[in-house]
């Protein structure tokens, strides 16, 4: 009587089987290597987003000061909602008495970020890494719009 599988068969079989265990740790050491630097282009993307977004909201502000003549409260108010982050906005309107060359400057300091994923080194001080200083510098203008509409504050 003929054996059902031969010897070559079975130890085919058994190599089969242990490679099919090493195959499952080289994924998970690839996956893990992969998954890290996926989790850290979209933390990457984040920051730049952030970045973005403060110098919009500097932009946006400095434009609201030149066209509105709003107040700083009020451009504050109107621009918070674009920076996330605990940040002083200054606004620097030029002296009253000024005839030509009027600037009006919005700065951005102090904002920071703050890394959602825990893999990621944080800040010595736990609120987030510190960002750059923001500022937009804009010529007065005098466009008549001043008062309660849709793109002045009132």
């Amino acid at each position: 009587m003929r054996p059902l599988l031969s010897r070559q068969h079975v130890s085919g079989l058994a190599s089969r089987r242990q490679q099919c265990g090493a195959a499952i740790i080289e994924f998970a050491m690839v996956a893990i290597v992969f998954l890290a630097v996926l989790i850290g282009i979209m933390e990457l993307g984040r920051w730049l987003f952030t970045l973005g977004a403060a110098n919009e909201a500097t932009r946006w502000g400095a434009r609201l000061a030149v066209v509105c003549g709003s107040s700083e409260s009020a451009i504050q108010a109107r621009v918070a909602p674009m920076i996330r982050s605990a940040g002083t906005l200054s606004v620097v309107y030029p002296p009253s008495a000024c005839s030509t060359d009027c600037m009006v400057t919005v700065r951005l300091t102090g904002a920071k970020f703050k890394p959602l994923i825990p893999l990621f080194p944080q800040s010595p001080d736990l609120d987030g890494w510190l960002m750059p200083d923001f500022s937009t510098t804009l010529p007065r203008e005098a466009m008549g719009s001043e008062g309660a509409n849709d793109v002045c504050p009132p």
